[in-house]
């Protein structure tokens, strides 16, 4: 499933803007499969009611261990060439920590920290919903990427929604990416910074991800994030 995606271009974009589109990563049928996983009783570690605590407006649910299979999968096969884009992002902003080539080592190491939970989630919107710019970090293991999947179809089950990001360059006002997605397709994006080739070398740029609001309808969306929690 993974192999037929172009790993030197979506590094390529990657580094450019920060993020990359994987498309059409799921089929209709595994993203409705997915998204009725929702309100199942079973499942799931958490459930955040967004406004309740100044995050927007929605709510999410965090997955518990074991994930589903389709969630497992691709947190496991994703991780590989993911941490060898985060490896060099590091090496270029002078950071010195290592990410190892297997998904489960670096959950030991994060185990081994305390970052012990799931981080997985299925998140719901609706009418009116939005999701404030923020970061998911968690603890002090941090993957510096992570993947969104729409399960929704734009224009057909909701309209609004769009997937932002934005980026704060030192010295710079911010820039801000809409990111155009479709029904299964992913983007990839960088958790909290990315470096940036300037005149003088590499330098760090922090970035931010958000949905705004949503007018008409109900988006679906599974979050995949490589480190677990405290």
């Amino acid at each position: 499933m993974l192999d037929r995606f172009d790993w030197t271009a979506i590094a390529a974009s990657l580094d450019t803007q920060g993020w990359a589109v994987l498309p059409g990563l799921l089929s209709p049928a595994e993203c409705a499969g997915t998204a009725a996983l929702y309100d199942a009783e079973a499942g799931f570690r958490s459930r955040v009611v967004m406004a309740r605590h100044g995050f927007g407006r929605g709510e999410y649910r965090y997955l518990s261990y074991p994930l589903p299979d389709i969630v497992a999968q691709l947190r496991t096969g994703l991780y590989p060439p993911l941490a060898a884009i985060a490896n060099l992002w590091n090496h270029r902003m002078g950071i010195e920590q290592r990410f190892p080539p297997a998904h489960g080592d670096f959950l030991a190491r994060c185990h081994e920290a305390g970052q012990r939970r799931p981080t997985p989630l299925l998140l719901r919107y609706g009418p009116g919903d939005y999701n404030c710019l923020h970061q998911d970090l968690y603890g002090e293991h941090v993957f510096p990427l992570q993947l969104a999947v729409l399960f929704s179809a734009p224009g057909e089950d909701f309209t609004g929604g769009e997937f932002v990001l934005t980026e704060q360059r030192p010295r710079m006002q911010s820039r801000v990416s809409v990111v155009p997605l479709r029904q299964g397709d992913a983007v990839v994006f960088a958790v909290n910074q990315r470096p940036v080739r300037g005149s003088r070398g590499d330098y760090r740029v922090a970035m931010r991800h958000g949905v705004s609001e949503i007018r008409v309808g109900r988006r679906h969306v599974l979050g995949v994030i490589f480190h677990d929690s405290v």
